[in-house]
């Protein structure tokens, strides 16, 4: 796993070639995932933002990508238009914290094969870039919970957030006390 792009050269066929680039400004999940990707014999390239993201695209060439919606300096999406300029064969997953039916078209236009919400599984994500084109994954096989995801998301704000729970309750639109209920509970399975 690398945090610098390898040097260019001519693309190779898909089959052969298992470049993934990693765009994402979470740091510790970006790690996380390309060790597990790593694991899954992906040659990993991370970059976290989209100035890297774009860079990168365009000097690697990467066969496969998994990029972020929001970065911190602008859209993921601008990463997905460099990779397709570059490579129209890549096959590019959407991740996103922020799940909406406008983004994941605006996603799957510009070139994108799916589109997953965050904490997305190593595995889910190998099976949607893997998956016979023109096809999705199956589903999970144990997908997480309602109860899950809607903690999942609460944490993650949290997180964002830096941990103020007055900042976190005004832009989920909860009250500060029942968001203090929910942080003090364990995560649901």
């Amino acid at each position: 796993m690398t945090d610098d792009p390898a040097p260019s050269g001519s693309p190779t066929s898909a089959a052969n070639d298992r470049t993934l680039l990693i765009v994402d400004d979470d740091g510790p999940f970006r790690i996380r995932l390309g060790r597990a990707m790593e694991k899954r014999g992906f040659n990993i390239i991370l970059a976290e933002s989209v100035h890297e993201g774009v860079e990168i695209a365009r000097k690697v060439l990467p066969s496969f990508a998994v990029v972020d919606l929001r970065l911190e300096d602008g859209s993921g999406i601008d990463v997905i238009e460099a990779i397709h300029q570059e490579r129209p064969d890549a096959r590019v997953v959407m991740l996103t914290g922020y799940g909406n039916i406008p983004t994941a078209v605006a996603a799957v236009k510009r070139g994108a094969i799916d589109y997953m919400t965050k904490p997305a599984d190593a595995d889910d994500v190998e099976k949607a870039l893997l998956a016979p084109p023109g096809q999705k994954a199956a589903p999970p096989d144990n997908p997480m919970s309602a109860d899950r995801v809607r903690w999942e998301h609460i944490q993650r704000v949290y997180e964002l957030c830096n941990h103020n729970v007055s900042e976190t309750a005004r832009r989920l639109n909860m009250h500060r006390r029942t968001l203090q209920r929910i942080l003090a509970k364990r995560a649901p399975r």
